[in-house]
């Protein structure tokens, strides 16, 4: 058998916490939605690290998504790996992780009748959270 592989990263659950989407008219132009990522990384007592993102889309007087997302993390290391590539490896690959989730359920609202299917682009992480800070 070859190298057993391991992450130091495992996701434990994820939930949409919460998903609002409110329909005001039918399709008016070809303009695209505006769309708003927000992220929130923190860790609770037991060590579990929670990832939050936040996904706002805004289509001018046709309708507004709201979609919150949240990735509950552990993370086990042997202690070789200092704080910061610690915190570095948990803010970037947890975004990265629920980034298809976040994906998938924007298209799935979007697909239905008149209207243009929503599919978020594929996203730089490292910029993203170096830009949110």
């Amino acid at each position: 058998m070859g190298k057993e592989i391991f992450s130091e990263l495992r996701l434990e659950n994820v939930v949409f916490d919460h998903i609002e989407f409110d329909r005001k008219d039918f399709k008016k132009t070809n303009a695209d939605p505006e769309i708003r990522l927000k992220v929130q990384v923190g860790e609770n007592e037991d060590s579990v690290h929670r990832t939050n993102l936040i996904c706002i889309i805004t289509k001018k007087d046709e309708y507004d998504i709201n979609i919150s997302l949240s990735g509950y993390f552990t993370f086990q290391s042997d202690n070789s790996l200092d704080e910061k590539k610690k915190k570095d490896i948990i803010e970037n690959n947890t975004v990265s992780i629920l980034m298809p989730y976040l994906r998938s359920e924007i298209t799935l609202l979007t697909t239905q009748p008149d209207m243009e299917p929503v599919v978020l682009p594929v996203i730089n992480v490292r910029n993203l959270m170096k830009n949110d800070k």
